[in-house]
């Protein structure tokens, strides 16, 4: 895919231009891209999250995102509503404002959850520009 300078963080069907990006793709888009297989193990993290939660990539891809990476997110508002929709095989596409907390400061963001029955990756993208 080469046109992620034209992917916001609202687009309808992003979910879709997620998965069909490359690394590098990922990395050109001004929010986080946080991308985790069925277990919840991050396979797909960007630069601009990288950069803004101060965690590199080497230590945070394989590693269980809502246990090990962001244990802030481990709650009823983010990790059980891509739980909820698994055991549904319901779409997730909610956005919510959110405060982060590890290792940082409390940080005010909007949160998108992604999640598409049969697509082998979910999302959680981090939105800091409000």
């Amino acid at each position: 895919m080469n046109s992620t300078a034209a992917l916001a963080f609202a687009d309808p069907g992003l979910i879709t231009a997620l998965h069909q990006s490359t690394d590098d793709d990922l990395d050109g888009l001004d929010f986080g891209v946080i991308g985790m297989d069925s277990l919840g193990r991050v396979q797909r993290y960007n630069r601009f999250e990288s950069n803004a939660a101060g965690l590199s990539r080497e230590r945070v891809l394989g590693h269980a995102l809502f246990t090990v990476v962001a244990p802030c997110m481990n709650n009823f508002m983010v990790a059980q509503r891509f739980d909820d929709a698994e055991a549904q095989q319901t779409a997730l596409d909610d956005t919510l404002p959110y405060v982060l907390t590890l290792r940082m400061r409390p940080v005010k963001v909007r949160l998108r959850l992604l999640y598409q029955p049969g697509m082998a990756q979910r999302f959680v993208l981090v939105d800091r520009s409000s």
